[in-house]
């Protein structure tokens, strides 16, 4: 496409199969194989959007259909594979929209216990599987596919369903792709309580995708390290004040720390959930309801414990002249995080707040699973 980047058109094809998926229609997930050639693409489907009118589209352009869930779904479901990230399950015959979407979803697991038994095709995941997937995690969707390999003439595909198309290792780099190819968008002035100097910096993909922004608060000097805290945001905690976390005193008690100290940057994440979105999130929250914790309920659904990667942040600060960070968190996995991605971490700072009934649990998690430092 003329006047774009290669990487750039990628990112546009990539947002539009996302987008179909998100509205229930099948997209194409292209691969190369070792020697060069084109494998036999396959055609997917969001699993949670399957229902009668979704399936007879689907079945209409394809056969022998099967499903693709992430290991973590599959061993809840008593089918996992031999460590393989993506695992194929077969579509019996009595397999209806409804049982696909219980499969993907475990928050219905109580309302269909009798599922299954379901049987794993012996297949060792390839780049098109792990792409499928991840691309339905882009789609802020739970992981989890309609899937069937297509030998008709694709071009006529094109034709006849205007289906979106994505190449597997696109896909499986857009995370990085979006990262590197951030620039700023907008800078105003935007003053806070208790942070009146403050400028709000807006980060957007050039192909596209969601926006981070940088939170600066006053002119915090380049030559020596910068306090700056990397927020993923939480629309429950930081604009509800949900009790269940602690992300929104987070926030706030960062903006409040860092303009008493007089100056630095909280970095906003567009990386709800730990990357998984907010809708997963409340699914992840009605597991927790059942008695899972954080960590079981986003495994059970399918994603890792943490799907969230720290190169936007890198990215963010390099473009903003900020090389040398003391970073507000209490997560080693955040400080390796960025260290991994070139940034120079030259102090950990301590950064918690008093628990409560609704989050005692959730901090407790936190400390035992996932290492924080409470």
């Amino acid at each position: 496409m003329s006047g774009i980047s290669d990487t750039e058109f990628n990112l546009i094809q990539i947002e539009r199969a996302a987008d179909d998926l998100r509205r229930g229609l099948p997209v194409l997930i292209q691969g190369l194989s070792d020697d060069g050639e084109d494998p036999t693409p396959l055609l997917v489907m969001a699993a949670e959007h399957a229902n009668s009118e979704t399936l007879a589209l689907f079945d209409e352009i394809a056969s022998d259909s099967f499903l693709m869930l992430t290991n973590n779904r599959a061993a809840a479901l008593k089918v996992a594979g031999e460590d393989w990230p993506v695992v194929r399950i077969e579509r019996p015959d009595w397999m209806d929209g409804g049982d696909i979407v219980a499969l993907a979803d475990p928050t219905l697991d109580l309302a269909t216990p009798l599922k299954g038994p379901f049987r794993r095709i012996n297949h060792v995941a390839d780049d098109r599987d792990v792409a499928a997937v991840k691309l339905a995690k882009l789609a802020r969707l739970l992981p989890a596919v309609v899937a069937a390999e297509i030998t008709a003439n694709v071009d006529g595909l094109f034709e006849d369903y205007g289906l979106s198309v994505a190449v597997a290792d696109d896909v499986l780099s857009a995370d990085m792709s979006q990262a590197t190819m951030l620039r700023q968008v907008v800078s105003a002035r935007v003053p806070l309580a208790g942070a009146e100097d403050t400028r709000l910096i807006a980060f957007r993909p050039l192909g596209g995708g969601v926006e981070h922004i940088a939170i600066m608060i006053g002119d915090p000097p380049r030559s020596e390290p910068v306090l700056v805290r990397v927020h993923s945001e939480c629309f429950t905690g930081d604009l509800l004040g949900s009790l269940k976390c602690d992300c929104g005193e987070q926030l706030r008690g960062a903006i409040k720390a860092i303009s008493e100290a007089g100056g630095g940057i909280v970095l906003y994440l567009a990386q709800e959930g730990r990357g998984i979105g907010l809708i997963s999130k409340l699914k992840a929250y009605a597991l927790q309801d059942q008695g899972y914790d954080t960590v079981d309920s986003n495994t059970r659904l399918g994603f890792e414990v943490d799907e969230r990667i720290f190169a936007p942040a890198a990215e963010m600060l390099g473009q903003l002249g900020i090389g040398t960070v003391r970073l507000m968190t209490n997560n080693p996995d955040k400080v390796e995080g960025l260290k991994s991605f070139g940034v120079q971490v030259s102090e950990r700072v301590a950064h918690s707040f008093p628990t409560n009934p609704h989050n005692e649990q959730y901090l407790a998690t936190k400390k035992s699973r996932t290492g924080h430092v409470l």
